[in-house]
């Protein structure tokens, strides 16, 4: 009975948000919010990455660019859905739109030209950061305000265009690698994957 109650809660709670959502169009650097009824450890926070895709554990990657709420909740229902015995509830809403670019220079207005920096996964504030041209990869980890209690530290990765480089966090505090030199450019994609079991 309470786990019915739970589901009412959810779909009440829900329902206003999502119809009202339903209508836009889900855009690169927008924060999804993603809620799985069956298992909480697959709530969280996903960031469109600028070629419209989300990653999500169990589900891989799944395009959401274009796509509308409802869209993106049953395409991730169906990916899911093999790893429960019943359909899982899936929630999906949009918890914060993409900032909009300037549009003339990409000047920021203390005249320091800016690039973008896209951060997902578990981060404290996975997001789309603006950040001074010229920053380094240690610093745009702290404009996130640091790591989520699952990351994988030992794994970050920094994705640029085509071509992945892996960092380890732990490595650079002891001073065994320059992470803190790593220059970032316009575009770049910081993923900082989930803790693997005893990792």
């Amino acid at each position: 009975m309470k786990k019915v109650l739970a589901i009412l809660t959810v779909l009440i709670c829900t329902a206003l948000p999502a119809a009202a959502q339903d209508g836009y169009r889900i855009k690169p650097g927008d924060l999804l919010r993603v809620e799985v009824l069956e298992d909480s450890n697959l709530n969280r926070n996903v960031l469109v990455l600028p070629d419209g895709n989300i990653a999500l554990p169990m589900a891989g990657t799944l395009h959401a660019g274009g796509q509308t709420v409802s869209q993106v909740q049953a395409a991730l229902t169906a990916k899911l859905g093999p790893s429960f015995a019943t359909e899982p509830n899936v929630f999906v809403g949009v918890d914060r739109l993409a900032e909009p670019r300037p549009v003339a220079t990409g000047v920021r207005a203390a005249g320091v030209p800016a690039i973008a920096v896209y951060v997902m996964g578990e981060a404290a504030k996975p997001g789309k950061y603006d950040l001074a041209r010229g920053s380094t990869l240690l610093q745009a980890l702290a404009a996130t305000g640091g790591f989520s209690k699952f990351a994988a530290t030992k794994r970050i990765q920094l994705r640029r265009g085509e071509a992945v480089y892996n960092f380890d966090y732990k490595a650079m505090e002891q001073g065994k690698v320059g992470l803190s030199n790593t220059m970032l450019v316009d575009g770049d994609v910081i993923v900082i994957p989930q803790r693997r079991l005893f990792e």
